[in-house]
């Protein structure tokens, strides 16, 4: 039987939380699986509740399951009105409660590992090639996650994959993007990413051989 060559991309976003009884990041990615990522690509998709036990679980079952050639996490973020692309995650700070009013004992995601950990692809690279003129959405680039879910599985995949991973923040449903916007960024986006992860210069950050 022929072999299957595509590559695997696994992409989450994040159940209700808080004010957000309708996640836009979950919302987005949804969108992003009605478009697909091309013949090439096989994409699959999760949606993650807001509980940090169940990031410790799951990010770790799902590379175990599909080893991906890059795992992407979508969150949501109220105070952001651009895609954002997330340059690091980190470790420690993590005293915000979640859905089940619980945070890490010791306030972090790795015991022991690096403060800050950067993810393979650069960040800014990716923003500066993205020059689809059909996309109406500006992108922006962040070195802080917010140190909640978001940053809490961004760091925990970073850890896990030694860089293959990226965080997208998405701004709420209608302020200013649609759901369709929001999923067509999510699909020129991750294709650039999956052009500079091949690139021979992709970096890997120092700290990763920690």
């Amino acid at each position: 039987m022929e072999r299957n060559s595509n590559r695997t991309v696994v992409v989450t976003g994040f159940g209700p939380f808080g004010e957000h009884t309708t996640n836009a990041s979950w919302v987005a990615v949804q969108e992003l699986q009605k478009l697909g990522l091309g013949e090439e690509v096989d994409l699959y998709v999760y949606e993650i509740p807001v509980e940090y036990e169940k990031v410790l679980d799951l990010i770790p079952s799902l590379w175990k399951r599909h080893n991906p050639q890059l795992f992407i996490h979508v969150g949501v973020s109220g105070m952001a009105t651009t895609v954002t692309l997330e340059k690091c995650g980190h470790n420690q700070g993590y005293v915000g409660l979640d859905n089940r009013c619980h945070c890490p004992d010791n306030h972090c995601c790795v015991q022991g590992g690096p403060d800050c950990l950067e993810s393979v692809i650069d960040m800014d690279v990716v923003c500066n090639k993205i020059t689809d003129p059909q996309l109406d959405v500006i992108i922006s680039v962040s070195q802080d996650a917010g140190r909640y879910l978001c940053d809490f599985t961004y760091y925990t995949s970073l850890h896990l994959s030694r860089g293959k991973s990226a965080f997208i923040h998405v701004p709420p449903l209608g302020k200013p993007y649609t759901a369709e916007q929001l999923g067509r960024a999510l699909q020129t986006i991750i294709g650039v990413m999956l052009g500079v992860l091949e690139h021979p210069n992709a970096k890997m950050n120092c700290q990763m051989a920690l």
